[in-house]
């Protein structure tokens, strides 16, 4: 990989949004250490009512006046769904980035998600051991959850062996293979589930990894009909 391209959807995220960023900010930061790969991110506030955008500006700001390239780009949408906000962010990165899309990663997360310090530089490992695809994991914030249900959580996913779900807040794609999957479609939700399926369809090479781990809110009112918000409430609520 000689370029990474992390696409962020947004919608009315201004709480968790400054987290989020910071967090991609460190990631991005270890990638450019590491040397190899240029790396863009771009931020998608899609039908955003909050002020996601002061804090996205407010990032920004506090990363220049440190002296740090950002590296961030934001686009504004109105169409209040997240495929096409992830569609729309994958389309603006390849067409600002280098042209080959075989050595160009697209990495994807969410506003209400932090990753770790080496979440980039483990996704181009994998990227470059020959994965078109890299499913990652995620975990719940335990402070949205009670003592009973993060220990329900806990009980049903064992390190090392990554279940395999899909989640748009860690997923990773070789822009090559998404390109020729036909890429994220509008879609309210489980926008990510599609695209891998239509990836696998293709015959590209999908890793489930859990070494690049993703928290996210374990909020039970997400921004989508179900999604990992969804998720939560079907197996935890009565715990």
């Amino acid at each position: 990989m000689t370029h990474v391209a992390v696409v962020v959807p947004v919608r009315d995220e201004e709480v968790l949004l400054g987290r989020c960023l910071a967090a991609l900010g460190a990631a991005r930061d270890a990638l450019l250490a590491r040397g190899g790969c240029t790396v863009d991110v771009v931020v998608v506030l899609d039908a955003c009512r909050d002020g996601s955008a002061e804090v996205v500006a407010r990032h920004v700001g506090a990363r220049v006046a440190a002296g740090a390239d950002s590296g961030v780009r934001v686009l504004h949408l109105d169409a209040g769904d997240v495929g096409r906000a992830r569609r729309t962010g994958v389309a603006a990165a390849l067409a600002a980035g280098p042209t080959d899309p075989a050595a160009t990663w697209l990495a994807c997360t969410d506003a209400d998600s932090v990753v770790t310090a080496d979440w980039l530089v483990q996704h181009v490992r994998l990227a470059d051991t020959g994965a078109d695809v890299v499913v990652g994991t995620v975990h719940p914030d335990p402070a949205d959850l009670t003592p009973a249900q993060w220990a329900a959580w806990r009980a049903t996913h064992v390190p090392g062996r990554p279940n395999g779900h899909v989640h748009g807040a860690n997923l990773g794609v070789r822009a090559s293979a998404y390109l020729r999957a036909g890429g994220f479609v509008p879609a309210p939700e489980h926008e990510d589930v599609d695209l891998v399926a239509r990836l696998r369809a293709t015959g590209a090479r999908v890793v489930a990894s859990d070494a690049v781990d993703v928290r996210t809110s374990g909020r039970a009112a997400g921004r989508t009909p179900g999604g990992y918000a969804g998720h939560l409430r079907a197996t935890l609520l009565r715990v």
